[in-house]
């Protein structure tokens, strides 16, 4: 795994967020206000995104990683292709499809826990719910390092390699064209053409930064079960796909380092003993243990 200290070569511009105060005044007076309850897993936090700059975990993690310019990801990063499988993962748990096996009478690891479908309802992204019909048709379940494996391809059994998700930085980056965040532009690389994704909409980028950069910082909680669930996992992820360093690149030395401390305080935490306490995630840490260990 990449060190966390190593640098980024790439500079990320300081966020320039805009503000959004549109106010609805000719709603009926009968009509409800479809506000999430309390305790209920959003797709964003940010409840001035409209619908379409939503992003998943996958999306966020694959942004943070594209060079803004250029509009790909950097050719010796070789962790992001598992890290958002790992994403999926808790992408899917986070919306109620996916969890751990009950640990049973001899209390089974985090590593050894299968992953069981909990509903096959679809969640209306195509890699999700791939992914999904994949974990819910397999007999016997598989385990989270296992699922990580067998959808990056990562297998030597000919016979598994049908779960392999292909194209998936393509397929995402083409969510995010729709989206409005990225265009699609052809670039020339002297013997071959490759189809590359700019960076089209700066603010949502800057929006993800600062809400990076915050979770570490100004709005520190030093308690991961008070930190929301999804950015939390996007922090772990981030790290693990080798594009954290992206967002802490534009801070102060000062800024900087105590960043990466608590990032790093983060990754010295024990998913085993985290995954048992209150209104934790199990199979979130399952996907940290399997990055961590």
């Amino acid at each position: 795994m990449t060190s966390l200290v190593q640098r980024s070569s790439g500079l990320v511009q300081r966020r320039t967020e805009a503000s959004r105060n549109a106010t609805d005044k000719d709603r009926p007076d009968g009509e409800e206000d479809h506000e999430p309850r309390r305790g209920e897993e959003t797709d964003d936090d940010d409840t001035g995104d409209s619908k379409e700059t939503r992003l998943t975990l996958m999306e966020e993690v694959l942004l943070l990683g594209l060079k803004d310019r250029e509009g790909y990801t950097s050719f010796w990063n070789d962790c992001i292709s598992s890290g958002l499988r790992g994403c999926m993962l808790i992408e899917l748990a986070l919306r109620g499809r996916l969890q751990l096996e009950a640990c049973g009478m001899r209390r089974k690891g985090l590593l050894a826990r299968k992953v069981i479908c909990k509903s096959d309802a679809p969640t209306g992204d195509v890699l999700l719910d791939e992914a999904l019909k994949h974990i819910k048709d397999t007999q016997p379940p598989e385990t989270v390092q296992s699922w990580i494996e067998l959808l990056s391809g990562e297998t030597w059994n000919p016979l598994k390699l049908h779960y392999q998700l292909r194209n998936v930085r393509e397929r995402l980056a083409k969510n995010l064209v729709e989206k409005g965040v990225l265009t699609t532009e052809k670039q020339n690389f002297l013997l071959f053409d490759m189809t590359t994704h700019p960076l089209t909409n700066n603010n949502i980028k800057q929006r993800l930064i600062k809400k990076v950069q915050e979770a570490v910082l100004e709005k520190w909680v030093n308690d991961p079960h008070r930190m929301d669930k999804r950015l939390l996992a996007l922090i772990f992820l981030a790290h693990s796909s080798d594009v954290l360093e992206n967002a802490f690149a534009p801070l102060l030395d000062d800024q900087y380092d105590l960043a990466m401390k608590r990032v790093r305080q983060l990754l010295e935490l024990e998913p085993e003993g985290e995954s048992m306490k209150a209104n934790a995630n199990e199979l979130l840490w399952s996907v940290v243990a399997a990055f961590t260990k």
